[in-house]
C-alpha cells in the first residue's frame, strides 16, 4: 500500500495534466486551421460532401483526431507509472500505429484534391463533348483509387483487401469474354462498337476545336490557384463567426 498510493497519485496527476493540456493543444490547433482556411482548401478535394451530414467541418475532425492522440499518449504516460503492464502495451501498439493512419488519411485527402483537379480540367476542355464529363469522372475515379490503394498499402492492408478485390474484377472480366465469345454477344457488340467508333471519329474535329478553344492547363492551373487563395483570404476575415460545438 505504501508504494501503491504513491504511483495512484501520480497516474491521477498526470492524467489530469496530460488531458487539459491536450484539449488546449487541440483548441488552439483548431483555431489556427481556422484561420489559414484550411476547412475551405480541404473542400475543394470532396471531403464538404462527406461531412454535409457531420456536425463537424474539416478542421473540427482534424483538431478532434489529434486529441484523442494526445489522450492516448497520456493514458500510456500515466499506466507507465505502474511499470510494464498489458493496458500500457495495448496503447504502445496503437500510438505505434497511428503515423500510419495519418499518412493514409493524407493520402487519401491528396488524392481526392487531385482527382477533383483533374476532373475539373478535363471538363474545362473537353465539356462540350457528349463523352467529356464521363472521361473527367473516369480519370478521377483512377487518381482516387490510386490514392485508397497507396493509403490502404501504408497502414499494411493492401494485400489482404486489394488483391481480391483485383481477382474478383479481373474474373468479372474474363467471365464477360467468355460469355460473350462463347454465347451469342459478339455481333451485337460489335456494332455497338461500330458505333461508338463512328460517334468517336465524328466527334474528333469538335474535340480539337474543343481543345484548341479552352484555356491552357498552366492557365486553368492558374485559375484554380487564384481561386483557392481569394477563398482562404476570405475565410481568414469570416474566422470570427459562430461555429458547430465540437470538441469534447
Amino acid at each position: 500500500m505504501a508504494v501503491f498510493v504513491p504511483k495512484l497519485v501520480a497516474f491521477l496527476v498526470i492524467l489530469v495534466i496530460g488531458l487539459i493540456v491536450a484539449k488546449l493543444i487541440s483548441k488552439a490547433l483548431d483555431k489556427v486551421l481556422d484561420r489559414v482556411g484550411f476547412d475551405r482548401l480541404v473542400e475543394r478535394g470532396g471531403v464538404k460532401k462527406a461531412l454535409a451530414q457531420s456536425k463537424y467541418d474539416a478542421s473540427d475532425v482534424v483538431a478532434k483526431i489529434v486529441y484523442y492522440a494526445l489522450v492516448l499518449v497520456v493514458l500510456q504516460a500515466a499506466f507507465g507509472v505502474f511499470g510494464r503492464n498489458p493496458i500500457g502495451d495495448l496503447l504502445a501498439s496503437i500510438i505505434a500505429f497511428l503515423p500510419k493512419l495519418v499518412v493514409a488519411i493524407v493520402i487519401v485527402v491528396v488524392a481526392a484534391a487531385i482527382a477533383t483537379a483533374v476532373r475539373e480540367l478535363i471538363v474545362g476542355t473537353l465539356g462540350a463533348l457528349s463523352y467529356g464529363k464521363v472521361l473527367a469522372n473516369i480519370a478521377a475515379v483512377f487518381v482516387l483509387g490510386l490514392g485508397i490503394i497507396a493509403a490502404l498499402n501504408q497502414v499494411g492492408i493492401a494485400t489482404t483487401v486489394t488483391t481480391p478485390v483485383l481477382v474478383a474484377v479481373l474474373a468479372t472480366v474474363g467471365g464477360i469474354l467468355v460469355v460473350g465469345v462463347g454465347g451469342g454477344l459478339v455481333k451485337p457488340m460489335q456494332s455497338r462498337w461500330e458505333a461508338y467508333l463512328t460517334k468517336a471519329e465524328a466527334e474528333a474535329p469538335k474535340a480539337k476545336r474543343q481543345a484548341e478553344a479552352a484555356p491552357s492547363v498552366r492557365d486553368q492551373a492558374a485559375g484554380l490557384a487564384a481561386s483557392a487563395q481569394g477563398t482562404t483570404g476570405t475565410t481568414g476575415t469570416t474566422g470570427a463567426t459562430a461555429r458547430s460545438p465540437r470538441l469534447p
